[in-house]
């Protein structure tokens, strides 16, 4: 590891007055030499990154300000600084890869005042973050985070713009992106993470933040100049119940109250130098917090029949459709057919706020589920699960729940983010699966609480139901970005594929913008341990063909391989379970035709069952052509899409 350290000493101040302070510079290169972070500590402490020659990140100051009047980061004095080198495997047995290497170089720097921050630089990015070593309680009135660019670059930024209860800190964590300089970005405006800055063709960097544990996440707004700085979420001091969503009144003058004894969150820039290397990233899982659960064994991820999106329209039955036992008996039974693993009881089943008010009988559902080794999972808001978190988790995993999708979240100020932390414990406890929907991105809390086995924070397929511009669009862009921070439930899978003219809202049987094929590609791309069947088993049942390529795509995977793509234009991925390989394509709503380099096949011969859209999928979105070929990994393959188009395959070792 190169490490350097160098002393300037500041001119004399006016009227004779001597300055003893003085400026140390301190510099970590990543292992392959390439990405350069740069610190500079004295009347304050500045950090700076480079790759290569494209300044990522010029000199932006940091700090933490305590309600004592002590700023971390002003006048700092080194008393020690520790450089190590780190080359390990992390074994990810729950995530898009089975395990990850953790190759960095580190810095680490104790100042006067009992605390220091800790530098890390990746071959793709750097990461640092404060930590504390004083006694008792720290109260946080706020976090100094810049990151200042050299000109005036384009940026990918997803708006908070849904305010609840008029508090701009309380909102769904679901926007499309804005496209748009930095100068254009609006003042006050609030964006949440991660964020993607294009700071030299080609070389992009995404800002994110990693374990924010007891802490409010953060959001990015512009300030003087090219940049963008840190807001947090002050601490709520009055809530009340605003219909299901638990929203804030009053807020306090600090963020965060905490242990004095702590590491803080990881500020993150995932450097890259092709667009697809962001769609195969694994920065959240090296810098979140290792596994609090031993024991993984009974962590079970799969696929989902789920009710809400097609609002129970299943059809053909001699019963009537709705929030019933032979409803959920049906259901169940589609699972058991499709060889899925679970069901999921979305909002209806009980009280909102009280969930020992059941308004179905939810041990019937759940007993015949064991009878076809099917699981349910119990949709839930943050409030209603909150009554009483340790006697519902009892009740419910001694019926033989395996989970909760956990709803209207839709905050991550410190109380938030420390509660969600804390619902995982529980829960793993009681050896229940956890889905945080309405939730922040996950930033390393999958890796922490393995029994999390999905977030949302995504505008997913639900807002088809009322209808957006341009999702083939996002669909294209989000694993380049969002996807980064962690598996998202986008829930896809929808059977109703319409083209950009032939879409319009439908909130009962909803339709999708683009095709079929472009849908089917979401279950080979996004990431997600527990992941959808968003449409009903009735039109899956008439469209089998479809459904049999879905149902035996895994959710979990043993490698991952980005092939090609452009945020907001296009992205292929492949990834392997054992001997299979899965593959998917998506363009937006440009038609396009790429090639596929099947090299990641490895030796031998491939049985390719191929999902590709129709001659006629411009005017139909449902229309697909299916093919079963032989393929080798020297073999390269022509794909075309059309307008909000896919492509999906699968590859059987022969």
């Amino acid at each position: 590891m190169k490490f350097k350290v160098t002393m300037l000493l500041l001119a004399m101040l006016p009227a004779g007055l001597v300055l003893a302070q003085s400026t140390k510079t301190f510099t970590v290169k990543s292992p392959d030499g390439k990405v350069n972070l740069t610190v500079t500590t004295g009347s304050n402490i500045s950090w700076s990154v480079k790759r290569e020659a494209t300044e990522v990140i010029t000199p932006s100051a940091i700090a933490i300000d305590l309600a004592d009047g002590e700023v971390l980061g002003k006048n700092a004095v080194v008393k020690k600084s520790a450089a190590v080198s780190v080359n390990e495997t992390i074994n990810t047995p729950i995530y898009k890869k089975a395990s990850i290497t953790d190759n960095y170089n580190q810095l680490t720097l104790t100042f006067k005042g009992d605390y220091g921050l800790i530098f890390r630089a990746y071959n793709d990015g750097v990461a640092y973050r404060f930590f504390t070593q004083k006694q008792g309680e720290l109260t946080i009135i706020n976090e100094e985070a810049n990151f200042n660019f050299k000109d005036d670059d384009k940026a990918f930024l997803p708006f908070a713009n849904d305010y609840r209860n008029k508090d701009k800190f309380n909102s769904s964590f679901e926007a499309h992106y804005d496209h748009l300089s930095l100068s254009a970005i609006k003042k006050d405006t609030l964006a949440f993470l991660p964020v993607l800055v294009d700071v030299g063709n080609p070389v992009k960097a995404a800002i994110l933040e990693a374990d924010i544990q007891d802490y409010p996440g953060m959001y990015l707004t512009p300030g003087a100049g090219q940049n963008l700085h840190g807001v947090f979420a002050p601490y709520p001091t009055e809530e009340f119940l605003n219909r299901i969503n638990y929203s804030v009144k009053s807020r306090a003058n600090y963020i965060a109250k905490t242990s004095g004894t702590r590491n803080f969150p990881w500020r993150v820039v995932v450097i890259s130098t092709e667009d697809k290397q962001l769609a195969d990233n694994d920065m959240m899982q090296r810098l979140g917090a290792p596994s609090k659960i031993a024991d993984l064994s009974w962590i079970k991820p799969g696929k989902v029949a789920w009710d809400w999106w097609n609002d129970w329209n299943i059809t053909h039955v001699d019963f009537k459709a709705g929030i019933n036992v032979p409803t959920y008996k049906y259901y169940i039974d589609f699972a058991a057919a499709n060889k899925l693993e679970y069901i999921i009881i979305d909002e209806g089943w009980s009280d909102d706020g009280d969930l020992n008010t059941f308004k179905l009988d939810v041990q019937q559902v759940v007993d015949y589920g064991k009878q076809k080794n099917i699981g349910v999972i119990l949709w839930s808001t943050w409030y209603g699960i909150t009554r009483n978190t340790d006697g519902l988790f009892t009740k419910f995993a001694q019926m033989g729940v395996k989970g909760f999708k956990i709803d209207f979240i839709d905050r991550d100020d410190q109380k938030m983010v420390s509660s969600l932390y804390e619902i995982a414990q529980k829960a793993a406890e009681h050896h229940l699966l956890v889905d945080y929907h309405g939730m922040y991105k996950p930033s390393g809390i999958q890796r922490t609480w393995p029994n999390i086995v999905n977030c949302e924070g995504v505008k997913g397929l639900e807002n088809m139901k009322w209808g957006v511009d341009n999702q083939p669009g996002y669909d294209v862009s989000i694993p380049f970005i969002r996807m980064m921070s962690g598996p998202m439930d986008y829930t896809p899978g929808g059977m109703r594929n319409a083209s950009k003219s032939n879409f319009r809202p439908v909130n009962s049987n909803p339709m999708t913008q683009g095709t079929r094929s472009h849908q089917l590609a979401m279950y080979a791309i996004f990431e997600a341990p527990l992941q959808m069947l968003a449409d009903n088993p009735t039109i899956y049942q008439r469209e089998q063909e479809s459904t049999d390529f879905i149902a035996a795509i895994p959710t979990t995977f043993d490698a991952t391989v980005a092939l090609d793509g452009k945020v907001g234009d296009f992205i292929a991925m492949a990834r392997r379970k054992g001997t299979t390989w899965y593959a998917g394509a998506m363009t937006n709503w440009t038609e396009r035709e790429i090639t596929v380099d099947l090299s990641f096949l490895g030796d031998g011969s491939y049985k390719a069952t191929v999902f590709e859209d129709g001659v006629n999928a411009d005017r139909d979105g449902t229309d697909y052509t299916k093919k079963v070929i032989t393929v080798t990994a020297k073999d390269k393959l022509t794909i075309k899409m059309a307008s909000g188009g896919g492509w999906a395959a699968r590859f059987e070792k022969l």
